[in-house]
């Protein structure tokens, strides 16, 4: 039996593959201006800081797509249709826009797009959603796109099984759960969203209450990190002011899970791993970071059961 083939666009922000590669991505992020040779070094510091020139993003989002592609094809619930997967992103080449584009030369008629990222907001999915679409309607790709997973039990048994293993190590160092805080984290964004009624900041708090909920954490709370450095206010509280503040109520055992992001990159190994850790030291506290998902089959599950989802709404639509 002919199998049916249906294009997977899985979109995410992107990233440099090499030091060199940083001027270009930081110049398409600003839309077009370069930045002063400051901001550029800035930059380029923080890289260098965590990998030394080897940028395990790119690699981490290529095994995710590789890893989709084969749970989506080994899921026995559409056997008559043939999955393929393509890379979209936003900042990066291959563009989203190339990502469509090869879906059309390869005759692809009906696709999905999947972000790589749970969590709904305008300014985020929806940015990725509305450019693909464009070039979709251009070419004649029909798409149906997952605009967030933020509940997946899957997803929420992934993290939770992350935060209780860390969980465990501070109970091995000698601090019981109850002394530890979970501090839960996202990528902050304009507050501008709020007048928006952006759904963004209650998925991450729905986020947050499931996890807390399924290994019994009480003692938590939620921060922002990696805010742009723009004349607007963003989200708050920020990350490194909560850990002084919670120095300052005597908390000397902290767990980040930034469950805002999916994969180990620049907002994870530096603004968590470094920054972060750096503020911890001082203060005289202990601060360990959950794992990141990357492949994790839990979350490659996640993916593969909200694709297929969407595609049979779709076609029952």
């Amino acid at each position: 039996m002919m199998k049916t083939k249906v294009g997977v666009l899985v979109m995410s922000y992107g990233t440099p593959e090499s030091l060199e590669g940083i001027e270009a991505y930081y110049t398409h992020i600003r839309r077009g201006h370069a930045p002063s040779p400051e901001q550029l070094e800035e930059l380029e510091d923080r890289y260098k800081a965590i990998v030394g020139g080897v940028f395990p993003l790119r690699e981490h989002t290529n095994h995710q797509v590789e890893s989709l592609q084969e749970a989506l094809n080994t899921d026995s619930r559409l056997h008559d249709v043939e999955f393929v997967c393509y890379q979209g992103l936003k900042h990066a080449s291959p563009f989203i826009e190339d990502g469509v584009e090869s879906m059309a030369k390869d005759g692809i008629k009906k696709a999905v797009g999947i972000v790589l990222a749970p969590h709904y907001s305008t300014m985020s999915v929806e940015s990725y959603v509305k450019r693909a679409q464009a070039k979709a309607d251009e070419l004649g790709v029909k798409f149906t796109f997952v605009k967030s997973y933020h509940l997946h039990p899957q997803l929420i048994e992934a993290f939770s099984r992350r935060v209780k293993a860390k969980l465990d190590l501070f109970k091995e160092a000698g601090a019981s759960r109850d002394e530890v805080r979970v501090l839960f984290s996202a990528h902050s964004l304009p507050e501008r969203i709020l007048e928006l009624g952006d759904p963004y900041p209650e998925q991450l708090m729905e986020t947050s209450r499931a996890i807390a909920d399924k290994i019994g954490i009480t003692s938590w709370q939620f921060a922002w990190q990696s805010a742009g450095r723009t004349s607007e206010p963003w989200l708050g509280p920020d990350i490194l002011d909560t850990i002084r503040n919670l120095s300052k109520e005597q908390v000397e055992n902290v767990l980040v899970a930034p469950i805002g992001f999916v994969s180990d990159h620049l907002e994870v190994l530096y603004d968590l791993d470094i920054e972060a850790q750096e503020v911890a030291k001082e203060l005289d506290m202990r601060l360990m970071r959950i794992d990141m998902l990357n492949s994790d089959p839990l979350y490659m599950q996640t993916l593969c059961d909200s694709i297929v989802d969407q595609l049979k709404k779709s076609e029952m639509a």
